[in-house]
């Protein structure tokens, strides 16, 4: 029998310019559909789980293309609210060279953020379920879908159910002293944190020593600290950070660590040139929770999540279409990318 997951989030309408024009230049629109836990549920389905990603859509028809979005992969959507006027939207100029990709937002009122705690049972959405994921992208909705998390993360609770969450701070949702407020009260219910090398800072000012991210020199031996900081302050059974050294927008090493209470794993590092880098961090934290559903040890795990993630950047659009078979092989070592005949 598959391992069952659940997911909670928002899942947008995604517009975005052909190729690689800026938003002035553009003259129609690329429409597809992604956000943080829904690009979760579609790489654990292409996995082979059985998850479930948990919204509020409206019930006119650009709902039901999003929900046909993740029904098409084997997401089970039968327990998205319908309701609402609005599906939120985010427009993405893809970066290149030295331009960073730029990320527009319109999702003031949509279904989600307009939410309230009755629309969801959680007595029955987590029947037979043992693990369920959010990221801190949802708590910044509003104050309602903060509460909406945390009433979904003590009844998990209450049934033993694993909880993850990717820290995810969006600046252009929230201030980090809203963001540190809220969060430090979910995290208590976490057992797996899933970060990148700026979140603990952002969201908790913890910060990695010898680190300039901007400047693209990132400390292993910094991320150390950090991992078993948030550890200590928070309970988590584990912590796991990408990092990520930005050449340009273009170019990037990547690599991650796991912190698992005990020891520190890193990741081989992979040259990676973007095709898309939109939902690289959800592909990860999806590659985490099917390694450690799996039970694979620790130093597997975060090979297999970053694999799965290096492989996401070669993908366009949020969600990453690849396979368990696909992943091994390039934390194997089958990494030249030679046509398979």
């Amino acid at each position: 029998m598959s391992k069952k997951v659940v997911t909670f989030g928002e899942l947008m309408l995604r517009l975005e310019p052909e190729g690689y024009l800026r938003f002035v230049q553009a003259e129609k629109y690329l429409a597809t559909f992604g956000g943080g836990e829904a690009n979760v549920s579609v790489s654990l389905a292409n996995f082979g789980y059985d998850v479930k990603f948990v919204t509020k859509l409206p019930s006119h028809e650009i709902g039901q293309c999003a929900v046909n979005s993740l029904r098409k992969f084997g997401v089970n959507t039968s327990d998205i609210v319908r309701g609402g006027d609005r599906v939120g939207i985010y427009f993405l100029e893809k970066g290149a060279s030295q331009r960073p990709s730029k990320v527009i937002y319109d999702r003031k009122g949509s279904a989600i953020a307009e939410a309230d705690a009755k629309d969801f049972d959680w007595d029955k959405i987590f029947d037979g379920v043992e693990w369920f994921h959010f990221t801190g992208i949802t708590p910044a909705l509003g104050k309602n879908v903060a509460d909406i998390c945390l009433e979904a993360c003590k009844a998990a609770k209450d049934r033993g159910i694993t909880i993850s969450c990717d820290l995810n701070y969006r600046k252009k949702l929230w201030t980090k002293e809203e963001a540190k407020e809220t969060m430090s009260v979910l995290c208590k219910y976490v057992d797996v944190c899933i970060a990148n090398e700026e979140d603990a800072n952002d969201v908790f000012g913890i910060k990695a020593t010898d680190t300039d991210v901007e400047a693209g020199k990132v400390s292993y031996e910094g991320f150390k600290e950090v991992a078993s900081k948030l550890a200590k302050e928070f309970d988590f059974k584990k912590v796991a950070i990408t990092l990520r050294t930005s050449i340009s927008a273009t170019d990037n090493m990547w690599a991650a660590m796991l912190y698992d209470g005990t020891d520190f794993f890193f990741s081989k590092t992979y040259p990676v040139h973007i095709v898309d880098r939109v939902g690289g961090g959800d592909s990860f934290g999806a590659g985490l929770i099917y390694s450690l559903m799996e039970n694979y040890d620790s130093q597997s795990v975060i090979e297999f999540a970053t694999a799965a993630s290096c492989l996401k950047h070669s993908v366009e659009g949020d969600y990453n279409m690849v396979s368990v078979e696909e992943v091994k092989a390039l934390a194997k070592g089958n990494g030249s990318g030679r046509v398979q005949r």
